[in-house]
């Protein structure tokens, strides 16, 4: 089994956890509003303290790509690459999404139905969501189906699907299609299940040079004109 430390700044919270062989994972998750560069480094040297590893030690970094907060995407990716390259590590990309579609299956809402196809939708801000569709058969991770997607809320497609979860369920409550499977509109990105994410793509060869990571923003907007702003609230 591997060693991993998997961290996530991509939403409102700072996020790390430490994973080594089968051990449970020590995990330090709390929500910030603007502190996680403070917090970041500090977190990860008090957990590899308390392994008594050091970063040479592990197998890869795992970070979250986003997408999700502009800043807190690139502090997240920053500090890997930093981490990375002075002690020779490769690094896993994990996009939010897949994060969260791996934390979801672990709860007691998603187990009761045991759906074959959901969403992850996330609030993207600026009136539109990030989403993408997933297939899950029992004991794997999701399966992704196609590439995430930003849209307005109205466009999510739900044909099909039995559960939907994530952040614009309650941003967009009015706005997103007429839906009755099931909703977990609490759940959110945590370095737990980029870790649960990365263990899988570690073991399928899929980590990389860090000089290959970057971050995954799908929206290349990052402000609204004026112009945009006042015909968003016709």
């Amino acid at each position: 089994m591997a060693n991993l430390l998997a961290i996530d700044t991509s939403a409102a919270w700072c996020s790390v956890a430490l994973s080594l062989g089968e051990q449970v994972a020590e995990h330090r998750h709390e929500a910030v509003s603007a502190g996680a560069s403070q917090l970041l480094l500090p977190w990860i040297e008090a957990l590899l303290r308390k392994a008594n590893i050091e970063l040479k030690d592990l197998d890869a970094i795992a970070v979250g790509i986003g997408p999700g907060a502009f800043t807190g995407v690139r502090l997240g990716v920053a500090a890997v690459q930093g981490l990375a390259i002075s002690n020779n590590l490769p690094v896993i990309a994990v996009t939010s999404l897949d994060a969260i579609s791996a934390q979801l299956i672990t709860t007691h809402a998603f187990k009761d139905i045991n759906p074959k196809a959901f969403i992850i939708a996330i609030d993207a801000r600026m009136e539109e969501v990030y989403w993408a569709k997933y297939e899950y058969q029992s004991n794997q991770l999701p399966k992704r189906i196609g590439d995430i997607r930003l849209t307005k809320p109205e466009d999510i497609d739900l044909q099909g699907i039995e559960f939907l979860a994530g952040s614009a369920i309650n941003a967009y409550s009015k706005r997103l299609p007429q839906f009755k499977g099931a909703l977990d509109s609490e759940i959110a990105i945590s370095s737990l299940g980029i870790l649960a994410c990365a263990k899988q793509m570690l073991a399928e060869g899929k980590q990389q040079d860090v000089r290959q990571l970057e971050p995954l923003y799908v929206r290349n907007k990052v402000a609204l004109t004026t112009a945009e702003r006042e015909e968003a609230f016709k």
